[in-house]
């Protein structure tokens, strides 16, 4: 079997460094390079943290994909760098797996587009923990039959973006099988405005910042005389690796874009 060369962006960061991990403990993985905003030139094995780990650095991203082969690269970075990466490695014929959250409806626009063009596979992801993506098709599931939800996502006070992408997702999901409701009462008012969260086709979505937590999110259904909870937790971030590495296979398959683990996955 032909190693998958990989090529990851962000090494340093807490994501970054599970995925350089990852590609180095997977057999069918070979790690090209990385991309990163400094140590130009040296070896990641002389970086703390990496020791045993070879593959070039470069904090050039043209130098880094014509020097480098590779067939894909992970970026677990931000939405405006993981873009411009996308876009990037597209160009140089690599598939971009890319997990963050915060692509607007233009980006994914320019991806289909690039991806079509050059017939590569192009996985973006707001969540790559398989549990989360059951957690999200189960709710969609349930949703058939409980008209009522809010969703609770939880995560660490980092976190730039709220709703997550993940909550969003989730809901984006639920509203291709429930038919709009406002819910609660129809005088319901807002003593304090955000008190019943964000409103989006009438669910309600609530976020909550702190520190300790990593990613979380619970679906709340109700309907007379009983209620159905849908809970997911990641407690570290190698908890998303098993994702990633599902996406980083998938992508060599594939020639088009793919916006969601939820359409990889049976």
């Amino acid at each position: 079997m032909n190693k998958i060369k990989v090529i990851v962006a962000g090494p340093r960061g807490r994501m970054g460094h599970e995925a350089v991990k990852l590609v180095h403990n997977t057999d069918h993985f070979e790690l090209s390079a990385v991309l990163d905003t400094k140590y130009n030139g040296m070896n990641l094995s002389e970086i703390e943290g990496f020791t045993g780990i070879e593959a070039p650095v470069f904090t050039d991203i043209d130098e880094c994909f014509s020097s480098a082969e590779a067939d894909v690269l992970i970026d677990l970075t931000t939405p405006v760098v993981g873009m411009k990466h996308a876009v990037k490695a597209l160009e140089y014929n690599i598939r971009p797996v890319v997990g963050t959250t915060g692509f607007t409806k233009n980006d994914l626009e320019t991806l289909e587009r690039l991806t079509a063009e050059k017939e590569l596979g192009c996985i973006i992801a707001p969540n790559f923990a398989i549990g989360a993506i059951l957690m999200m098709k189960f709710s969609q599931m349930a949703a058939k039959y409980f008209e009522d939800v809010e969703i609770l996502e939880l995560h660490h006070d980092q976190k730039l973006d709220a709703p997550s992408g993940t909550a969003v997702k989730t809901a984006e999901m639920i509203s291709k099988v429930r038919k709009y409701k406002k819910q609660g009462h129809h005088e319901e008012k807002e003593t304090i405005p955000g008190a019943r969260g964000a409103d989006m086709d009438g669910m309600r979505i609530h976020s909550v910042r702190l520190p300790g937590l990593v990613a979380h999110q619970q679906v709340m259904f109700g309907m007379e005389g009983q209620q159905l909870t849908i809970r997911h937790d990641s407690f570290n971030r190698a908890s998303f690796m098993s994702g990633v590495k599902l996406a980083v296979e998938e992508a060599m398959k594939i020639n088009v874009l793919v916006y969601g683990l939820e359409n990889i996955i049976e």
